[in-house]
């Protein structure tokens, strides 16, 4: 099988991580050709990655908007060569189907709906698009169920609608129990793009609430690093918050730390969840959608925005060694649900299935 990912770029993001993990094994399933196909072509860290793993990468711009009409027209030239077009993050998943109409060929395509939201939906001129846009799709894949429900809700009920779980890759992340039993100083990280959708926000109002003993990491770029960086300074936490950037050594990163949080606005699965846990480290995050059904009952929930209650479990965690490590053990054991071997394998008895239809 010929299968071709679509994506706008290999900056940061929960849907260009996975790209990371998930394209190398599907190709090393039955010897199948895997490649990648990215709108923005700058070199990133992820790019680096994945050529250094054997990946095909093609490239069709070097920065600028995702939204230019010139890619529709460039991407035409692949529609005929593989047998699988999967499309990620919105302007593939609309130029896909536009240059698959152009160029006239019937290979099937699919999406994957990595979001529970996002600013299209409160748009009332998008939704007739996005009906049309999603129809194109012989599969569009939600990565967890409150990621179906909820474009459910926004499109309604579909027949090419499937959830498959999203993956970690367990055995990368997997590390020891910490026992911070005596332990003086603590660090908290959260993994996450700095982009709108994250709350970083209520972590660092929450960070300035603990002691002076308490550090926190920030893993991972975006659009909103400097405005981050001057609350920083107005809450007075300068020497306290490092800013790291995307880094690809994050499973050496969280077993130095004590606890990781994801703070998110909305959350369509939460990969850095899911690999904080598999990293043996308690997980405090936000209780939204896409959140809530893979951390309740292993790490710990707090309310949205609620800054106060992230500080108290944050402290309460590392003040209580014995329920650290209770609750760090709930979050393992949960996180090998999640393994990317799984999500892979479904993914090409999906293609399969879509093809032979």
């Amino acid at each position: 099988m010929r299968i071709l990912h679509v994506i706008t770029s290999l900056q940061t993001g929960g849907a260009e991580h996975l790209m990371v993990d998930l394209l190398p094994l599907l190709r090393s399933s039955r010897n199948h050709t895997v490649e990648l196909l990215v709108f923005d072509g700058r070199c990133t860290p992820f790019m680096e990655e994945l050529k250094s793993r054997g990946i095909c990468i093609h490239k069709l711009g070097y920065g600028g908007s995702a939204y230019h009409p010139k890619y529709i027209f460039k991407l035409i030239q692949y529609m005929g060569q593989y047998d699988i077009i999967h499309a990620h993050n919105t302007a593939c998943q609309l130029f896909v189907p536009i240059s698959k109409m152009l160029s006239f060929t019937r290979k099937p395509l699919v999406t994957t709906e990595h979001s529970t939201n996002n600013r299209r939906r409160s748009k009332w001129w998008c939704k007739p698009l996005d009906r049309w846009m999603y129809n194109r799709y012989a599969a569009v894949i939600c990565i967890a169920d409150q990621t179906r429900a909820s474009l459910e809700q926004y499109l309604g009920k579909k027949k090419n609608f499937y959830t498959i779980w999203n993956g970690v890759n367990f055995t990368r992340f997997s590390r020891a129990i910490k026992n911070i039993a005596g332990q003086k100083d603590f660090v908290v990280t959260m993994v996450a793009g700095l982009r709108i959708e994250k709350d970083h926000e209520t972590l660092l109002k929450a960070i300035a609430q603990l002691p002076a003993n308490y550090r926190l990491l920030l893993v991972g770029d975006g659009e909103r690093k400097e405005f981050l960086k001057v609350m920083c300074m107005e809450l007075g936490l300068e020497s306290r918050v490092s800013f790291l950037g995307v880094r690809m050594d994050v499973p050496d990163i969280l077993e130095q730390s004590d606890v990781a949080v994801l703070s998110s606005h909305w959350e369509g699965f939460g990969l850095a969840a899911v690999e904080a846990m598999a990293a043996g480290r308690p997980l405090v995050a936000t209780d939204v959608g896409g959140l809530h059904d893979v951390v309740s009952g292993a790490g710990l929930l707090f309310p949205h925005g609620d800054d106060k209650a992230l500080a108290e479990k944050i402290q309460w965690l590392c003040e209580h060694p014995d329920e650290y490590r209770q609750v760090a053990l709930k979050c393992q054991e949960r996180a090998s649900k999640y393994d990317i071997s799984i999500m892979a394998r479904k993914y090409l008895q999906l293609y399969e299935r879509v093809i032979n239809r």
